[in-house]
């Protein structure tokens, strides 16, 4: 796919593509329910098409790519739908590391890892360091992650170095050092597929100035060619951040 995506964009973004795009995937559910199928089918699917998408952003522009695999609300979940995903990230961490590493995708990961099971902590600190000196993309995958949590945490962290005194009049930029996302550039456009219209506690401190996208295709169904249209869009927007 990646062969082919440069082809799939127009030119009139120019240089006003997006260089950080985050992605609310949802819909895999209704997705395998409109065939009649188990959720978990409509997730491994959904896993299927978020190579696709990595495989096809550097041709499109895009240098980061940070997508919302898990929520902290969703362990509410029926345990065997929870229990399945957590397979299907340990698997998608276990056959996609070679290509990833061989395509030059940098993987990281954000959220509470300490109520992730064992194994998958190991897969996940294992692939951020074999691809740690990749470039060609920023592949950050948001798993047991909440931004209402995430910013609990970040206080927490900005606390301590109050007290320890090294810091003494706390600005925005040491909480945004204190958030999982430190170092990572904020994301200029949040697109979420299925038609839902919320951002679903996702990354609101990073996104407050980010550009929304909401389609109704369905994550399984969202292809590069659907990717390479709403950066098109992106393209004819006028960012003032604030400004006149």
């Amino acid at each position: 796919m990646a062969e082919t995506a440069a082809s799939l964009s127009k030119s009139g973004g120019g240089d006003q593509r997006p260089r950080h795009v985050a992605i609310i995937m949802d819909g895999n559910g209704r997705w395998a329910k409109n065939r009649g199928w188990p959720r978990l089918v409509g997730h491994r699917r959904g896993a299927e098409r978020v190579k696709q998408i990595v495989r096809a952003c550097p041709d499109l522009g895009v240098n980061w790519l940070t997508v919302y695999a898990f929520s902290t609300e969703n362990w509410k979940r029926s345990t065997e739908e929870v229990l399945g995903l957590m397979g299907i990230f340990a698997r998608y961490i276990e056959r996609e590391a070679d290509g990833l590493s061989a395509e030059g995708v940098r993987m990281r990961f954000i959220g509470g890892r300490e109520r992730l099971e064992p194994k998958l902590q190991r897969l996940m600190a294992g692939i951020e360091a074999r691809t740690a000196g990749n470039t060609r993309l920023n592949l950050t995958v948001a798993i047991n992650y909440g931004g209402r949590d995430e910013l609990t945490r970040a206080a927490a962290r900005l606390a301590a170095r109050i007290a320890r005194g090294e810091v003494a009049e706390p600005t925005e930029a040491d909480l945004a050092d204190c958030l999982d996302t430190a170092g990572h550039p904020d994301p200029d456009l949040v697109i979420r597929t299925s038609g839902e219209t919320r951002t679903s506690n996702f990354l609101p401190f990073q996104a407050a100035y980010s550009e929304y996208e909401f389609t109704q295709t369905l994550w399984p169904d969202f292809t590069p060619e659907h990717l390479a249209e709403i950066l098109d869009r992106y393209g004819l927007r006028e960012r003032r951040f604030g400004g006149a």
